[in-house]
């Protein structure tokens, strides 16, 4: 008898995790994700600055399980499980699972700031980064038919709230749609440049990372002119006014929200399985305490059995992908009754790009900067997205937008309110 495993959420640990399933014998797989397509995150605020279309970093779970026999897609969000019946109720119906896995990532995490998470633009989906593409080009539309020099300044500031990779890499974006889109689309704004703020409430920026690329950061993007707001937190955005913990105000008509994240809810589970954020607590094989045939992988779960990493794993894509493979080995093994393999986490470094041309990356090989960086940047990020097609288009656009300066992507697409709400990887 085929045992039947559930995946919930379609990110790098759940495709990793699946796609490592596909052919094995006795094994049925059920992915349940609340869109029916498979995103590449770290390259959504490209889509965001109107960069790349979303089309370059998505892909059809149902075209990518093509031939796959044993795995099946089930589009539906998740409510809850029951973990004695060995089922899940979602929207859309209710799942039995011999072993269920908990997938689904992280959603924005405003800390309670209620003003924040109703007027502050979050970037943790597709449909936040379009949301974020129509207000940005929506405001510039705005600044050109106002004659308000006031109204005009404070549409055309933008703060961003977080300085780890997401902040640094989105106001990096902005600052050179400033530098080589205003005067070309927006003549009308010429003499008016976009305001840039990037605040955080730590002492420095990319703060998961070292001292050399902190600091090349920093001087990077002072240079490409945007205002850098260290040791200050946002406290509150009121009346297009932004409120930090500082004491100093910023006048701007957008707030982008990259602050912080916490994890998606998994109803049913027992209470002392949660932990900090809503993470669950797994053991070394990825099991979710106080269950039996329950897993957690990737930024849901908190493991602390990983010796180099006893306050958990950075919620990292690596740690994900990582999780993902062995999980799939260990559920084969468990259905064999072969003994099963605890997680280990492989640094493999960390990158993030500033610029054009512009990034840092610290490799086991050693620290880069600068050209050099971005490359590895580049290639490291096309080689995970899903489908050849989606690799080519994107490294072909992506080419011709930085050589000429001129993306043509810069469409007005009303995209829905995705603010308040949904989980971004249910």
């Amino acid at each position: 008898m085929n045992r039947k495993i559930v995946i919930i959420g379609g990110g790098f640990g759940g495709m990793n995790l699946a796609k490592r399933l596909a052919g094995v014998k006795g094994i049925e797989v059920m992915l349940v994700d609340r869109n029916n397509y498979n995103f590449f995150p770290p390259l959504i605020y490209q889509v965001a600055s109107a960069f790349i279309e979303p089309s370059n970093i998505s892909y059809p779970f149902r075209k990518m399980f093509q031939g796959k026999g044993n795995i099946r897609f089930y589009q539906a969000e998740f409510l809850h499980v029951e973990a004695e019946e060995h089922r899940i109720h979602t929207d859309r119906g209710v799942l039995s699972y011999d072993y269920l896995v908990f997938a689904q990532g992280t959603q924005t995490n405003y800390f309670g700031l209620t003003t924040i998470s109703e007027k502050a633009l979050p970037l943790k989906n597709i449909e936040d980064a379009l949301k974020i593409r129509n207000t940005i080009l929506n405001r510039m539309e705005q600044a050109c038919k106002t004659r308000d020099p006031e109204e005009r300044r404070k549409l055309l500031t933008f703060v961003i709230a977080g300085g780890g990779p997401t902040g640094v890499e989105l106001s990096g974006m902005l600052s050179e749609m400033n530098r080589h889109i205003r005067k070309k689309d927006y003549p009308e704004l010429t003499d008016d440049p976009m305001h840039i703020y990037l605040v955080d409430a730590a002492p420095t920026l990319l703060g998961t990372m070292s001292r050399k690329s902190q600091e090349e950061t920093l001087a990077s993007l002072a240079k490409l002119g945007v205002k850098i707001r260290l040791s200050s937190a946002v406290k509150d955005f009121k009346e297009e006014v932004v409120y930090l913990s500082d004491g100093s105000e910023i006048t701007a008509g957008t707030l982008i929200w990259v602050s912080g994240v916490m994890a998606n809810e998994a109803k049913g589970l027992p209470a002392s399985a949660v932990v900090k954020n809503r993470r669950l607590a797994v053991d070394e094989f990825n099991r979710v305490k106080e269950t039996t045939d329950i897993f957690a992988i990737g930024d849901i779960c908190y493991q602390d059995t990983d010796k180099p990493y006893p306050n958990g794993h950075p919620q990292v894509a690596q740690v994900a992908i990582q999780q993902g493979i062995l999980l799939a080995k260990n559920l084969t093994n468990k259905v064999n009754g072969a003994p099963l393999r605890p997680f280990r986490y492989v640094d493999k470094g960390s990158m993030a790009i500033i610029s054009k041309y512009k990034a840092v990356a610290e490799l086991p090989v050693g620290f880069f900067k600068g050209i050099p960086a971005w490359w590895m940047w580049l290639l490291i990020h096309i080689l995970p997205i899903a489908g050849f097609r989606n690799k080519l288009k994107l490294v072909s656009s992506w080419l011709w937008n930085y050589i000429s300066n001129d993306p043509t992507l810069r469409l007005i697409i009303p995209s829905g309110d995705t603010r308040k709400g949904s989980p971004d990887r249910l």
